[in-house]
């Protein structure tokens, strides 16, 4: 999949929304969606990262993006059904999501976990996930081709010591992912899983403080398979977990 070449122009006409796409992996793919032609809704909690990614798009003449500025730890189930609504109002529907926003919390031994900690954590990876993915169902239908594209990790397959909390959102993760591809199977809607892989990213350098960054492969270079999932390519795709560096496995795909 690292060898996938996305034709020019296509995602011309899709409306995608990103989370977390002030910074890393989801502003990376922000700006590749609209390279492709896409335009492209940007949402995180830092305004000035994303109005930054926004002039990054428009200077590149790409399609002018939307910004939404959300907390996903703070906001409602309200919230979240406004944004959908305003989505439909504006471009008439959704062809794609990626759920790229999520948080780290501690590494600890499972007995020292902080139950704040944990709630954060599940309310960031999996609550809001599981909430915005709910109010937005109904405008990805509006497509002709929907696309969900959670992101997962390697210690949400295989739990992993010390990973605590981390992991246990992304097992979650993984089963929201199965269960929603499930029953969307035979839809115009479909939902998958990307493991990043080691990834040069703040969240990596923070889990991994002592590791050299310029062993590890940048956002960039993981943009395949995240232009492939949100192409009409991956019609057919649904129901899978994926990983952006199958070559770098097993070993290095331990997290974002």
């Amino acid at each position: 999949m690292l060898e996938y070449q996305v034709q020019a122009n296509a995602l011309k006409n899709k409306v995608i929304l990103v989370t977390g796409a002030g910074s890393g992996i989801g502003r990376e793919a922000a700006l590749q969606y609209a390279q492709a032609g896409a335009s492209v809704i940007l949402l995180g909690r830092t305004t000035n990262k994303l109005e930054q990614v926004y002039d990054a798009i428009v200077a590149a003449g790409g399609p002018e993006p939307a910004i939404v500025p959300l907390d996903m730890e703070g906001a409602s189930e309200q919230n979240y059904q406004d944004l959908a609504a305003t989505i439909e109002e504006q471009f008439g529907h959704l062809d794609g999501v990626l759920f790229n926003a999520s948080v780290l919390g501690a590494l600890t031994p499972f007995d020292q976990m902080e139950l704040e900690m944990f709630q954060q954590v599940m309310q960031v990876n999996v609550t809001a996930q599981f909430l915005l993915t709910k109010a937005l169902l109904p405008v990805l239908r509006k497509a002709p081709q929907g696309s969900i594209v959670y992101t997962s990790s390697g210690v949400g397959r295989q739990g992993r010591a010390f990973w605590g909390v981390y992991a246990i959102s992304k097992f979650a993760t993984e089963g929201m992912m199965q269960t929603l591809a499930d029953e969307l199977a035979g839809s115009n809607v479909r939902a998958n899983c990307i493991n990043p892989g080691a990834t040069r990213t703040k969240m990596r350098a923070t889990a991994f403080p002592a590791e050299d960054p310029q062993t590890l492969r940048t956002a960039e270079d993981l943009m395949p398979l995240y232009l492939y999932l949100m192409s009409d390519d991956s019609a057919e795709v649904n129901g899978q977990s994926l990983d952006a560096q199958p070559d770098r496995i097993p070993g290095a795909s331990v997290s974002r």
